[in-house]
């Protein structure tokens, strides 16, 4: 990643309210790009939006992907030259409950996004978020490529296969066709399980541990033995913004689907994460095996980005005992009432030491 090449960009982030869309955009102020955020209200509260003062460095702009017209005022107001669509419903068994509302975001949403994009001359890459979920899983012990087959038990990983054949259809139509020259790159990305600091949400490990933490109690969990591809935030966003460089330089080289998951020594059972995370905290939270009915969820998942690697040169920072060890520490210092902006740009400036890249500037 080349932090000059941020500098002064104008980037428009949806979901930017959101655990992995707050990490982001305090990486694109700390590069000063011009950033832009447009979403819903915080989902969580706490939220680290909230509490790392995310909306001070940005132009933060209230609205929903579902509405096309008030998304077409923002875009042609601001005139992004990058986009990165974070915005989605992203919980798993949120959309056993929810079905409809989660294939209207994360279909239409996407749909509504790359439509308002079409007509924006200063626009050069489109990064879409996805998930590591939107591949068929036949229960293979095996890690999926980016031309494996799309599908997903669940709405929710089903919508997010949609969302991607969405994205390709927009790209070969409507920013590739007729033989015009190819000025606005789209790619899709999807990454597995990130934890990190701020992450609030329910049904993840993470804020499950700390909630058992906060409350005394102990921790109820549906699968030990499921296995997840496990990496810090920072490693897919990282990845999401070396693609956004590489889009705006060649966008017919670098469009198309990438898959940023961890090592493959990374891809650990939840019940080993728990072990792991015990030890990080100090004991200070039990946990057992929920036995009560529980909605489908594949069992194991993993990525293959060799691709990432080898045109991007991009590769994950920090094996999972670090991950947690700097999730811990962020939790830990959220109990402490300390400055959570602070705490947040310094593991991001520890991460960047690990890319030997330049710090971000302080802001």
């Amino acid at each position: 990643m080349n932090p000059e090449f941020w500098h002064g960009k104008r980037v428009l982030v949806t979901g930017h309210t959101g655990f992995k869309g707050s990490w982001l955009s305090l990486w694109l102020q700390s590069l000063q790009a011009q950033a832009i955020g447009y979403s819903l209200p915080p989902p969580t509260e706490p939220s680290l939006f909230v509490s790392a003062g995310v909306a001070k460095g940005m132009e933060s702009i209230e609205g929903s992907v579902l509405d096309v017209k008030h998304l077409r005022r923002v875009v042609r107001e601001h005139e992004p030259e990058i986009m990165i669509h974070m915005a989605a419903q992203s919980l798993v068994r949120r959309s056993y409950t929810d079905p409809s509302g989660t294939y209207a975001t994360n279909v239409m949403g996407t749909v509504n996004v790359l439509e308002v994009l079409r007509d924006v001359p200063a626009l050069r890459s489109v990064v879409v978020v996805t998930t590591d979920k939107c591949y068929e899983n036949r229960g293979e012990v095996k890690a999926h490529r980016e031309d494996d087959s799309l599908g997903g038990d669940d709405p929710y990983s089903s919508s997010k296969a949609a969302a991607e054949l969405v994205a390709a259809a927009y790209r070969r139509s409507f920013f590739a066709a007729n033989g015009q020259v190819v000025r606005t790159g789209i790619a899709t990305a999807r990454a597995g399980n990130v934890i990190g600091g701020g992450d609030w949400a329910e049904d993840r490990i993470i804020p499950d541990v700390m909630r058992a933490v906060d409350g005394k109690r102990e921790l109820l969990v549906r699968n030990p033995d499921a296995v997840r591809p496990w990496q810090h935030v920072l490693d897919p966003l990282c990845g999401y913004l070396m693609l956004a460089e590489k889009l705006w330089k060649d966008p017919v080289r670098f469009g198309g689907a990438w898959n940023f998951g961890p090592d493959e020594r990374e891809t650990w059972a939840v019940g080993d994460v728990l072990r792991l995370l015990q030890e990080l905290w100090g004991n200070e939270f039990t946990w057992r095996v929920d036995k009560s009915s529980q909605p489908h969820e594949s069992r194991y998942l993993k990525l293959d980005s060799t691709k990432a690697r080898t045109l991007l040169g991009w590769h994950p920072k920090w094996d999972l005992r670090s991950a947690l060890a700097a999730t811990v520490n962020w939790f830990k210092a959220y109990q402490r009432r300390e400055d959570l902006r602070r705490i947040t740009l310094e593991q991001m400036q520890s991460y960047q030491r690990a890319l030997r890249v330049p710090e971000a500037a302080q802001i």
